[in-house]
């Protein structure tokens, strides 16, 4: 199908069903690449074990993660 009818045939699609393809041709090009996602938490974790081996920060246990979690939801 040529990209003029696939045009043509959105066109005839109610507003609401318009939206819908919009958004999911535009998330299609805002999404990244299973490999680029991989990529990016590699380097943010390469980048937070170097903060902890050069002491910029301190390391937080999970049971203070919790703890603080639980009082921010009361």
């Amino acid at each position: 199908m040529k990209l003029t009818e696939i045009e043509r045939e959105a066109l005839h699609l109610s507003e609401e069903e318009r939206a819908a393809l919009a958004q999911k041709l535009l998330l299609s090009l805002d999404s990244p690449s299973e490999s680029e996602v991989s990529e990016d938490w590699l380097a943010e974790a390469n980048r937070r074990a170097r903060e902890l081996d050069e002491g910029l920060v301190e390391p937080v246990s999970s049971e203070e993660v919790r703890r603080k979690a639980m009082s921010l939801l009361r």
